[in-house]
């Protein structure tokens, strides 16, 4: 039988300073600009808990079922990393730890490497589904999208 974790992500190299790109991260109002899950459902409710940026910011949504039902609370800020505690309720229910680790690149830090890592268990079906439908596939390609939208929008600010 599979594994009863997983771990998947990406990383991308964005022309912009490390500080730039938290800010895009660190706040889950920006994560409009970017987040490859926020097309799914244009009337897509959120919610936002918390403060507005940084641990302890909360951000929740109920959508179609593309979009699903689901939590995310920042439970790490760093300047080189924000780490979110992900839950979903629907349309499966899963826990996983999204960690975003930012590295600054050159001497005049005006590039930096973005790593998007998710992590979690597996349960039962969710390992038999892997057999067909891995993360990697299933949520690979989601990452990347976002990296590359948040590289735009990055670079364009």
């Amino acid at each position: 039988m599979a594994d009863k974790s997983f771990h998947l992500s990406r990383e991308t190299t964005i022309a912009a300073p490390a500080e730039r790109i938290h800010a895009l991260i660190n706040d889950f109002h920006e994560w409009r600009a970017w987040s490859p899950w926020e097309g799914l459902d244009p009337a897509m409710d959120r919610a936002y808990d918390g403060p507005t940026a940084g641990v302890g910011a909360v951000y929740a949504w109920q959508g179609n079922s593309k979009a699903g039902e689901g939590r995310m609370e920042i439970v790490e800020s760093q300047p080189r990393n924000v780490g979110v505690d992900l839950l979903f309720a629907a349309p499966m229910k899963a826990h996983n730890r999204v960690d975003f680790t930012l590295t600054p690149v050159g001497d005049d830090g005006a590039s930096t490497h973005v790593e998007w890592a998710m992590t979690g268990p597996q349960n039962f079906v969710m390992r038999v589904m892997s057999k067909v439908w891995s993360m990697e596939k299933l949520v690979g390609p989601d990452l990347e999208k976002g990296l590359a939208k948040l590289k735009q929008v990055a670079e364009s600010a």
